[in-house]
């Protein structure tokens, strides 16, 4: 039996995401993920500024007219929501964390693709896979996803999208959209310094990520077509002013005193957080991978039409 609290939590972002999806996103979902091929539909007659060279010349020649074949795009896809359930997505200094937040965005998602007749499918993962739920359609499917990115309690709490992407590039044959929701910070292995262990992991990118797991996302990307949803939050981009603090890694348990009235020590902070993300975003871009950045602190429905628009521009150009 599934807790009233809990089922009103998962109602809310229901509510939401389809109110959100029916408005404003569902057409650029469609324009964004386009199926695998053409199929072919039927043969018609020919019309003035139909393409010559699909004209069926068995069909012309028997009826002494031109016919054209014509096709449909093959439109059924795969979403793979890849989530990221390590102990630091329960951080956020406003009302959402971050995990609340990667629920949400999955929820639009999920929304999307079944309204578009595709299936969802979900990996939930830490240091390793902690669940797998198989792609399928329709709304029960969906809340049962949310409910597992909202609720479900993790074995472990590192990271490691290494083993993540590997396990669905075994388990998802087809081509597939790929939807990876981090932070995209794992272990490094900083000195002891002034930074809390919490917030000093976000200083550089992780090993993992610039390493091991930044090949396996770029071979991922080639069987698949991958997508980087970053979720951040305010107070992991700057420090906040409020003198000495004991600060607690949630991955780690590593703590750190830490003074944040030192204005120099912030901004230091500050400027190691812009070198990480545009290393981020350099490595995302040089494996072909899009990417959007989302905070806890700001709303996401434009951030993410704009990304929605971006990518169609560029996949349109491109």
């Amino acid at each position: 039996m599934i807790p009233r609290e809990i089922l009103k939590k998962i109602r809310q972002i229901e509510l939401r995401s389809v109110r959100l999806v029916n408005e404003t996103l569902a057409g650029q979902y469609h324009s964004v993920f386009k199926g695998q091929g053409m199929n072919f539909d039927e043969v018609r007659e020919y019309q003035p500024g139909d393409e010559v060279r699909f004209i069926d010349w068995n069909v012309t020649a028997r009826m002494n007219h031109p016919f054209v074949k014509k096709f449909v795009e093959e439109r059924e896809l795969t979403v793979m929501l890849v989530v990221d359930m390590s102990a630091s997505g329960l951080f956020g200094s406003r009302e959402q964390s971050k995990r609340e937040l990667a629920a949400e965005i999955a929820s639009v998602l999920a929304f999307s693709a079944i309204r578009n007749n595709d299936k969802v499918g979900l990996i939930l993962f830490t240091e390793g896979v902690e669940k797998f739920i198989p792609p399928r359609k329709g709304r029960r499917h969906v809340l049962r996803v949310i409910r597992e990115i909202l609720y479900y309690e993790p074995r472990r709490r590192g990271t490691d999208l290494n083993s993540a992407l590997e396990f669905l590039m075994r388990v998802t044959s087809h081509r597939a959209i790929v939807v990876v929701l981090s932070d995209f910070l794992g272990q490094t292995h900083p000195t002891r310094a002034e930074m809390a262990a919490h917030l000093r992991r976000r200083v550089v990118l992780s090993d993992t990520l610039a390493q091991a797991s930044f090949t396996t996302l770029r071979q991922t990307n080639r069987r698949h077509d991958v997508v980087a949803v970053q979720i951040v939050d305010r107070f992991e981009q700057e420090l906040p002013a409020l003198g000495y603090l004991i600060l607690k890694d949630a991955e780690t348990g590593e703590v750190v005193e830490i003074n944040t009235g030192d204005e120099r020590k912030r901004k230091a902070f500050a400027e190691r957080q812009i070198n990480a993300q545009d290393e981020l975003r350099r490595l995302l871009l040089s494996a072909g991978i899009d990417a959007i950045q989302l905070r806890t602190d700001e709303a996401y429905t434009a951030a993410l039409g704009r990304f929605f628009e971006t990518r169609e521009q560029r996949r349109r150009h491109g």
